[in-house]
């Protein structure tokens, strides 16, 4: 059912798309009418059906548009300025549209559609939108906000594209850019009552904070200049560190196994050696039973890194959120001694008869084992909880 709405909803707009330009005119889509007639009227200039639609199509949009600025102009907005701009550069491109496919005729006779030069009203409408946004953008700055900050870089782009010649127009965006940034500042706390190396530390802070970053918001483990101030600060609280004690299991096995050992002649009841249809002596192969006693040494040690993120915002000093961490790395090796005779065990278990006894890590190399899984177990937390980070 599901598939079956998404295939007749693709085929709607396909549909709607290939509309014809009467179809359009119905809809009261008045654009799309004059674009489907001027394509076939490049084709057949002298289709009186199609320059029938478009005339009617022009005329109506042109009437809409044209209201609309005159009711934008009579409210007094200096925010309207934008969309008279918008307006009048419709009615120019729809104008100049029109005019790749004049001269026309309709029963007949000459078409004639009055020119009409925009640039004086599309000239004064940027400008004023402009100044506009110019205006806004320092009253934004003024009222110290960080939305206000970004609003307000928004608007300086818009004045330097509609304009470009503002005094000091890029500054004033940059300064926008970066009074609009949220900085947070990530940081490891040690509650723990193991001292844990520095080179941990710096293995914990290397989240990729690229990956963390946003249009307005920047991640630091390190300050880029004493002046900086941050908005808010990401605690990484480490609040226990648990190293296992070494442990070491035996696991004894036995293993059975007939080999081929060799052959003796098949005799008959007199003792002779009897023989085949081809008069050539029968043999018979001879097994043996070999037996090899196995003992498995098993070393294991395990780390276990536990503790919180906490999002703390500056200017409110409140806490956002506390999220529990936790992160775990283990050390296994498997290795074997053999009593017997070697032939008798499979491949895989002759093998790890042949491999040396592994030494234990140290606490310290567990601990910096387990960095890793805790360094992503900190990166989730902060991606998962970045919706308070704004």
């Amino acid at each position: 059912m599901r598939k079956l709405i998404v295939i007749f909803s693709i085929l709607t707009i396909i549909f709607s798309g290939c509309a014809s330009s009467q179809k359009q005119f119905s809809r009261g889509n008045y654009d799309a009418a004059i674009e489907r007639s001027i394509k076939k009227l490049r084709k057949k200039p002298d289709n009186g059906k199609q320059v029938k639609v478009l005339l009617d199509s022009y005329r109506i949009a042109n009437e809409r548009n044209q209201e609309r600025i005159r009711y934008l102009k009579m409210e007094g907005r200096a925010d309207r300025w934008d969309e008279i701009f918008r307006l009048y550069d419709r009615l120019n491109s729809r104008q100049s549209l029109v005019r790749t496919v004049m001269p026309l005729r309709l029963n007949g006779q000459p078409v004639q559609l009055q020119y009409i030069d925009y640039a004086p009203e599309i000239i004064e409408a940027r400008r004023r939108a402009a100044d506009y946004f110019f205006a806004n953008g320092n009253r934004l700055m003024r009222e110290g906000q960080k939305a206000n900050y970004r609003q307000a870089y928004s608007e300086f782009r818009k004045a330097k594209q509609y304009v470009g010649n503002f005094p000091d127009i890029d500054n004033k965006i940059n300064e926008a850019r970066y009074m609009g940034i949220s900085r947070v500042f990530v940081s490891v706390q040690n509650n723990s009552l193991l001292r844990f190396p520095e080179r941990f530390e710096q293995e914990l802070l290397e989240i990729d904070l690229p990956r963390l970053n946003s249009e307005w918001v920047e991640y630091h483990i390190r300050r880029p200049n004493s002046n900086i101030e941050f908005d808010y600060f990401v605690n990484v609280n480490v609040n226990s560190i648990v190293v296992s004690p070494n442990r070491i299991t035996h696991k004894e096995s036995k293993h059975k196994r007939e080999v081929e050992d060799g052959f003796e002649y098949k005799l008959d009841r007199r003792g002779n050696v009897m023989k085949d249809s081809l008069g050539n002596d029968i043999k018979v192969k001879k097994y043996v039973t070999l037996q090899c006693t196995v003992i498995e040494t098993t070393l294991r040690k395990f780390c276990v890194i536990s503790g919180n993120i906490e999002i703390i915002q500056t200017n409110h000093g409140r806490m956002l959120k506390r999220d529990p961490i936790r992160a775990q790395s283990e050390f296994e090796d498997i290795s074997a001694r053999a009593i017997g005779d070697i032939r008798a065990l499979l491949a895989e278990l002759a093998a790890l008869t042949r491999k040396p006894l592994a030494p234990f890590p140290t606490e310290i190399d567990m601990i910096l084992m387990c960095s890793e899984a805790f360094k992503e177990a900190i990166r989730e937390s902060i991606y998962n909880n970045r919706r308070h980070i704004y």
